[in-house]
């Protein structure tokens, strides 16, 4: 079962930028318009990544991040902020927030998709970290 990301923006042709260039890569993707919807989808779709936009009506991405990681079941979720807010500031705020990585935009859609794959990679390797059935001399 491929991978599922959620991709959320208030502009319609970017979130239709990221989807159709995640799909092509062998992605689903699940969509919403703003924090809001994208909270609902969280719990609805159980996605595995989240693609974020920082300025969004009703509820903006950095309040949205700040929901997502005071819950225990959605605070592992990784998150890679994609926006137009370039400023040192607000990087550093998306830092301190808990993102992943944070894109600004215009964006490379190639770039967006080499940080997916090393994230989910990175989650791959965290897994065969676990000391569960490894030996030690002596065993």
């Amino acid at each position: 079962m491929p991978q599922k990301i959620l991709a959320v923006d208030d502009e319609k042709h970017i979130v239709r930028l990221i989807q159709v260039n995640l799909e092509r890569a062998g992605y689903q993707v699940v969509t919403a318009f703003d924090g809001v919807e994208a909270l609902k989808k969280v719990s609805e779709e159980n996605p595995d990544l989240i693609v974020l936009d920082v300025m969004m009506p009703q509820m903006d991405g950095f309040e949205t991040l700040k929901n997502l990681k005071a819950n225990p079941q959605t605070r592992d979720i990784p998150v890679i902020m994609l926006t137009a807010k370039a400023q040192d500031a607000d990087v550093f705020r998306g830092w301190q927030s808990g993102v992943d990585c944070y894109l600004t935009k215009p964006f490379n859609p190639l770039e967006l998709l080499t940080f997916v794959k090393r994230i989910f990679e990175s989650l791959d390797e965290d897994e065969g970290d676990d000391a569960e059935g490894v030996y030690t001399i002596g065993d």
